[in-house]
């Protein structure tokens, strides 16, 4: 990561949903092949990258299995990329695997004029996010000790609603906290989210909250129920922070649709 870069260019991918063994498929598709087109089509169109941020439920059913082949798919990028835990991961053996030179847990990291601070908003056993008092307070000391950086926040679960009932029942529980210790920090430009499997892009207090096409299926805006988009494709975001805190992004997607998806899924 050259952190004397006056541009920083991330790439962000989510929701990848691998499944235990290769060539297995979920909800009629095979997950891992759309992972490794949309890392294809991000490397065409936008690479080089400074980093790559894995927003969370990289596994379906997680295995060793699984999170080995996500590492070596990751590593050949020969990025700098962090892995952040979503509901279907497991939180520990991502640790164990994603510990090489290149893929880790990290916690923060700086850049330049920027800080990265990545969120931990699983509760184990259920959809719906959290971050525990050990977080809020991480976030908080990250934020007061650098006050002249400019602050992007990565966690998997969305902190404002998607306007889809169901998917907002899964948010982050308690997301009022998690605005409390970011009004005290007018540094924060970003929070970019997974989850959600759909677009957001929305300004709230003053930050700009992303929401991040996964990777395979994606979810229909405006649903009240669980609902698969078969109009979406699958994608990835790419963002570029200036030093002096603005900062643009894009997503692209997949030029065509998902084949053989089980678009009458009731959910999974």
């Amino acid at each position: 990561m050259n952190e004397l870069m006056t541009d920083l260019s991330i790439l962000q991918i989510t929701d990848c949903h691998i499944l235990p063994c290769l060539n297995e498929t979920f909800l009629g598709i095979n997950t891992e092949h759309y992972f490794q087109a949309v890392i294809e089509l991000a490397l065409t169109e936008n690479c080089p990258f400074d980093l790559i941020i894995v927003t969370g439920d990289l596994a379906q059913n997680p295995s060793q299995g699984s999170y080995q082949r996500i590492l070596k798919q990751i590593e050949t990028i020969e990025t700098p990329c962090i892995c952040l835990p979503g509901n279907h991961d497991d939180t520990q053996l991502m640790q164990q695997i994603f510990n090489t030179p290149l893929v880790s847990c990290r916690k923060q990291i700086l850049l330049g004029n920027w800080q990265l601070i990545f969120l931990n908003s699983q509760v184990k056993g259920v959809p719906s996010g959290r971050l525990s008092n050990q977080e809020l307070c991480f976030l908080d000391d990250c934020l007061s000790k650098h006050p002249n950086h400019h602050a992007l926040i990565a966690v998997h679960h969305h902190c404002l609603e998607t306007k889809s009932a169901w998917m907002d029942a899964m948010m982050i529980e308690n997301s009022l906290e998690l605005w409390t210790v970011i009004g005290k920090y007018p540094n924060v430009k970003i929070i970019t989210t997974g989850h959600i499997h759909q677009l957001m892009d929305i300004e709230h207090e003053g930050v700009r909250v992303l929401g991040t096409p996964s990777t395979c299926f994606q979810f229909k805006p405006d649903s009240p129920t669980f609902s698969l988009d078969n109009i979406a494709s699958p994608g990835y975001r790419q963002m570029t922070l200036s030093s002096d805190g603005r900062f643009k992004t894009l997503i692209s997607r997949l030029p065509e649709p998902l084949k053989d998806l089980q678009i009458d899924s009731l959910g999974y």
